[in-house]
């Protein structure tokens, strides 16, 4: 491959294929939490859950970018979803930790089995080391948009 021909597939990628597919990640994202009737940041608090376990309220308002006191509406919208329910943290009974519940972790699941099911077949024509590098690049991307969230939130004005 020429320069110019990997130059072109960059940007293809870069200004095209991947915001292309953010914006449709934030649209699905936004039809599943209306489907679950919570907010969308509701539905990134679920993912935190499923990905890190139970937690605080507090550390689920870092993860999603939230006050306090926003987190714990998001959290009483959440319960009175049915999707998480609050428990005595069993290291410290003083404290309370967000768990989801089956209900909720089978709601998630059937709002996303579907794009579960397409990813799934779309990988299916991928080789070994084709499916590495897609996951070596969206791990990569992954800390590379969670360091220029973190840039932006931090930079002063707009941008």
């Amino acid at each position: 491959m020429t320069t110019n021909e990997r130059e072109s597939l960059v940007t293809e990628l870069t200004k095209s294929a991947i915001p292309g597919w953010a914006i449709l990640v934030v649209r699905l994202n936004r039809v599943v939490a209306e489907r679950l009737g919570v907010a969308e940041t509701d539905v990134q608090c679920l993912h935190v859950l499923d990905r890190h376990g139970p937690a605080t309220p507090g550390t689920l308002a870092k993860h999603v970018k939230l006050t306090t006191g926003s987190a714990s509406r998001m959290i009483d919208r959440l319960v009175a979803a049915g999707c998480v329910r609050r428990v005595a943290d069993p290291g410290d009974r003083r404290r309370v930790l967000i768990e989801p519940t089956q209900e909720g972790i089978d709601r998630v699941g059937e709002a996303y089995a579907g794009l579960v099911a397409r990813t799934r077949d779309d990988l299916a024509g991928f080789g070994d080391d084709e499916l590495a590098t897609v996951l070596r690049f969206l791990r990569t991307a992954e800390l590379s948009t969670a360091a220029e969230v973190e840039r932006l939130q931090a930079a002063p004005g707009r941008t």
